[in-house]
C-alpha cells in the first residue's frame, strides 16, 4: 500500500509550508525574531512530536532539499558579479575583512572551549559555525568532529546574525555597504547573506563573496592551524 510518508513528498512539503508559515509571520509581527527559518524548525519539530511521525520519515526529503544547498550557494555568485568593479575597488579591505572575521570566529570557539573545559570532538564540531553547511560538514569529518552538533551551531549561527545585525550595525555606527555586507557573510554565512540582500544589492554581493572565501579559507586553513596547537 502507497503511503507518501515513506516518500520524499512528505519531507520537502511540510518543510515548504512551514517556511511560508515564517515568512508569512515575519512579514506580519516585522520582528527580527520571527525568522522564517527559525519558525520552521520550531513548527516542524513540534509537528513530528505531537503527530508522533519518525524523524526518519520526514529526513527522506529533507535530504533532497539539503541536497540542493550547494547549488544555492553558487547561484549567490550572480549579485557579486554585478558588482565586480566594486570588488575591485575594495579588494584589499575585503580580504582583511573577511580573514579578521575567520580569525575571530575560531579564536572565539577555542577561548571558550578551553575556559569551559569542552571536550575536544566538541570544538571541532564547533569551530565550522560561520561558513555553510556543505562546507561545514567536509570540514567536521576531517577534523573528526559531531556531524549534528555542526549543523545545530551553523544553523543558530546564521539565524542568530540575521537578527541582531541591524543592531549590531546601528550601534557599531557602521553604515558602509561593503563592510555591511562582508560581516554577514563571514560571520552569518547564507542566512547573513539572506539578510544582506534584503538590506542592499551591494551588502548582498559582498556578503555572498564572503561565504565563499571565508569558507574555502576556514576549511583549508583551520586543519593547518590545529596541527600545530
Amino acid at each position: 500500500m502507497y503511503n507518501v510518508l515513506d516518500t520524499p513528498i512528505f519531507g520537502i512539503v511540510m518543510t515548504v509550508v512551514f517556511f511560508n508559515i515564517g515568512v508569512y509571520l515575519q512579514k506580519k509581527t516585522k520582528s527580527p525574531a520571527c525568522n522564517p527559518l527559525l519558525l520552521a524548525i520550531i513548527g516542524i519539530i513540534l509537528f513530528l512530536g505531537i503527530s508522533k511521525i519518525p524523524y526518519e520519515n520526514y529526513k527522506i526529503g529533507a535530504d533532497c532539499i539539503n541536497f540542493l544547498l550547494g547549488p544555492v550557494t553558487v547561484v549567490l555568485a550572480i549579485p557579486l558579479y554585478k558588482q565586480f568593479d566594486l570588488l575591485k575597488k575594495h579588494f584589499v579591505e575585503i580580504i582583511v575583512g573577511i580573514i579578521a572575521g575567520v580569525t575571530v570566529s575560531l579564536g572565539s570557539v577555542m577561548i571558550i572551549g578551553k575556559l569551559t573545559n569542552a571536550n575536544i570532538d566538541i570544538i571541532n564540531s564547533l569551530i565550522p559555525k560561520s561558513i555553510t553547511t556543505p562546507m561545514g560538514l567536509s570540514l567536521t569529518n576531517t577534523l573528526s568532529g559531531i556531524e549534528s552538533i555542526t549543523v545545530v551551531s551553523i544553523i543558530l549561527t546564521g539565524i542568530l546574525g540575521a537578527i541582531i545585525a541591524p543592531t549590531v550595525f546601528k550601534v557599531g555606527k557602521i553604515k558602509h555597504p561593503v563592510a555591511k555586507g562582508i560581516a554577514l557573510g563571514t560571520s552569518a554565512h547564507a542566512l547573513g547573506t539572506t539578510k544582506a540582500l534584503e538590506i542592499g544589492e551591494v551588502e548582498g554581493a559582498m556578503s555572498s563573496l564572503s561565504i565563499g572565501i571565508a569558507g574555502i579559507i576556514t576549511v583549508i586553513v583551520v586543519p593547518i592551524i590545529l596541527n600545530f596547537l
